[in-house]
This record gives structure tokens, sequence and C-alpha cells, in this order.
């Protein structure tokens, strides 16, 4: 019995050893997307410019449904829309050109910094939203 414990903290360790290092090379390479195409709307720090470009820090759209999310990378906005009751105005452009692997890295990046603690957005969660369109 203390073998099969044994064992089963071994795996469970080495999983969550390579979830954590998966998740920091995403950050990584997200940081670098986010400082090319990003950074030039959302600022250095997340935080936007009021009534221009909203901020990602600690807000429902960063934080909230992940599809939705990966919608704006992908197919950009154009509407004027509240969040976090301040209303933002500035289009986006569609960041379709991205791959799936950059825009999931760049929003697990968002996802985790700028205060923000969320889950990671996975390649197939961004090529499940990115087919649905087709």
């Amino acid at each position: 019995m203390k073998k099969i414990i044994a064992a089963f903290v071994l795996v469970s360790s080495t999983s969550l050893l390579a979830q954590t290092g998966s998740l920091n090379e995403s950050v990584k390479r997200g940081k670098i997307v986010y400082n090319k195409v990003c950074l030039s709307c959302h600022m250095a720090d997340g935080g936007g410019v009021p009534h221009l470009n909203p901020p990602l820090i600690k807000t429902s759209y960063v934080l909230g449904d992940k599809k939705m999310l990966i919608g704006i990378v992908l197919n950009g906005m154009t509407d004027r829309v509240p969040i976090e009751d301040e209303y933002y105005s500035n289009n986006m452009a569609p960041h379709n050109d991205l791959s799936n692997q950059q825009i999931a890295d760049v929003l697990t990046f968002i996802r985790n910094n700028f205060g923000n603690k969320a889950s990671a957005v996975t390649v197939a969660e961004v090529n499940a939203v990115r087919n649905k369109k087709k």
C-alpha cells in the first residue's frame, strides 16, 4: 500500500511540475507576443488608455469567459462597450494572423500578470473558437 501511495505522490508531483513548467513557458512566450502586438494599446502595465483601450487588470473580460476573450483576439472589437462601468471606444483590430499557440500564450500571459490570476488558455481552446466561426 505504501508503494502505491508513493507512486501516486510521485506521479502527481511530476504532473504538477510539468503543468507549472508549461505554464511558465507559455507566459514567457506570451510576454513576447504581448510586447510586440498588445503593448502599444494596453500599455506596459496593462492599464490601457482611459475611454479608448480597456485595461487588462482584473477585469471580467480578462478573468471571465475564455471563449469570449479568444473571440475578441481573433475577431477584434468595434463595439463601444462598458467594462467595469467604464466605456471604451477604440476599435481593436482582429489578430487572426497570430497562431493558435501565440494566442493561447498571450492570453495566458495576460490572465497571469497585471495582478491577474486565472487559468491558462490552451491551444485546443483557441482552435475550437477559431474553427467554430468557419
